[in-house]
C-alpha cells in the first residue's frame, strides 16, 4: 500500500468514526421524557421486555436485550419475521415490547405491529423517525433523531446503530440503577468467564469441614504433624475450644524451620501453641477472592483464613486454588 493510499484510507477510517461519534454524541441532548417513561415502563414490567428488531437493527437489539437480561431484567429478543410464524405466543399482555427501526417501516416490522397491540403489550419504539408507523402505533418513544449514516452513500445502517447501541445501554443501565442492581446479583448473573471470576467471593473458593485441620492450642506438635500429614494439607488452624474462634496457624514452613532449628524429639511433645503463628493474616467470607489473593500475595502466604466479625472460624483459603481460578 502507498503512502498516499495509507494517509486517504486514514483519513476515511478516521471520518467515519468521527460519523459514529457525532452520532452518539448528539444523544446526549435527545434525552426526553420519551426517554425516561421507557425506563418507568421496564421497572414496573411484571413480565419481560421483549426486544424486536430487523436487521442490523435486530442485533442491536439483541444486545439490548443479553443488557437488560445480565443486569436485572428479564428479557428475550424476539425476530420480527419468525414471530408472524408461531414465535408471537413467546409474547404475553404482561410484557413490554421494545421495537428498533431507524425508518420504523421495515416491513416486517409493520405487519408484525397490529399482532403485538392485540395482544395488550405496551409498546415502546426505538426510532430516528417519530411520523413513522412504528412511532404512530407506539405508546412511547425514544428518539434517536435524524441520523446521517457514516457509509458513503447514505446507506448502511451505521451511525444510525451506533446511536441504537449506545442509548439502549443507557436506558438498561438507568434501569439497572433504580432496580438497586448490586455487583452480588450481577455476578450470580455472570458465573462463568473473567467477569465471573473477578466477582466471585471468599465464600465461594474458601475450604471447610474435612478440607482443612482445626486443632486446640494444647494439642501436640506429633498430633498435629499427623493430621496435616493425612489430611495432605499445608496448615492447620489453632483456635479456642468451645467458640471456634482463631488464635494462631501452623503451616509446614513452620514445621521445617523447627525441625531444622529444634530437638525433634522435645519438639513432638510440645503443644502447639508454642510454635504456631499468633493473630495471623485474616479475611472475611464475603470479601472478593481478588481481594484474598491480593493478601496472599503482598505477604507471602499460602494459606489464608477466613473468620466472620467475632473471629470464629469459617474456612481457609488455599492460594493453589486461586490460582487455579486464574483471577
Amino acid at each position: 500500500m502507498s503512502a498516499t493510499n495509507s494517509d486517504s484510507e486514514l483519513s476515511y477510517a478516521r471520518a467515519v468514526i468521527e460519523a459514529e461519534a457525532r452520532a452518539v454524541s448528539a444523544l446526549v441532548n435527545r434525552l426526553d421524557d420519551g426517554f425516561f417513561s421507557a425506563a418507568d415502563a421496564i421497572l414496573d414490567c411484571p413480565g419481560r421486555v421483549v426486544v424486536c428488531g430487523m436487521g442490523k437493527a435486530g442485533i442491536m437489539g439483541m444486545k439490548l436485550s443479553a443488557t437488560l437480561a445480565s443486569t436485572g431484567t428479564p428479557s428475550i429478543f424476539l425476530h420480527p419475521a419468525e414471530a408472524i410464524h408461531g414465535d408471537l405466543g413467546r409474547i404475553v399482555p404482561e410484557d413490554v415490547a421494545i421495537v428498533i427501526s431507524n425508518s420504523g417501516e421495515s416491513e416486517e416490522i409493520v405487519r408484525l405491529l397490529p399482532h403485538i397491540r392485540r395482544l395488550g403489550v405496551s409498546l415502546i419504539a426505538l426510532t430516528g423517525k417519530r411520523e413513522s408507523t412504528l412511532g404512530t402505533e407506539a405508546d412511547i418513544i425514544v428518539d434517536i433523531g435524524a441520523i446521517a449514516e457514516a457509509c458513503p452513500h447514505d446507506l448502511a445502517p451505521t451511525a444510525s446503530t451506533a446511536a441504537m447501541h449506545a442509548i439502549g445501554d443507557a436506558l438498561a443501565l438507568l434501569v439497572m440503577q433504580r432496580r438497586g442492581f448490586s455487583r452480588e446479583q450481577y455476578a450470580m448473573n455472570h458465573p462463568g468467564g473473567s467477569l465471573g471470576r473477578k466477582l466471585m467471593r471468599v465464600r465461594d473458593v474458601m475450604s471447610t469441614g474435612d478440607q482443612m485441620v482445626v486443632t486446640a492450642p494444647d494439642e501436640t506438635m506429633r498430633t498435629a504433624i499427623v493430621s496435616i500429614t493425612r489430611k495432605k494439607v499445608g496448615s492447620l488452624l489453632v483456635c479456642e475450644p468451645g467458640s471456634g474462634t482463631l488464635i494462631g496457624i501452623f503451616t509446614d514452613g513452620d514445621l521445617r524451620r523447627h525441625l531444622t532449628q529444634s530437638d525433634v524429639s522435645l519438639l513432638l511433645d510440645t503443644p502447639v501453641s508454642q510454635h504456631m503463628t499468633p493473630s495471623p493474616k485474616t479475611i472475611s467470607p464475603d470479601a472478593f477472592a481478588l481481594e484474598a489473593l491480593s493478601v496472599m500475595r503482598q505477604f507471602r502466604i499460602g494459606d489464608l483464613p477466613v473468620v466472620d466479625d467475632l473471629g470464629v472460624v469459617q474456612g481457609l483459603v488455599y492460594i493453589k486454588d486461586l490460582l487455579e481460578l486464574k483471577l
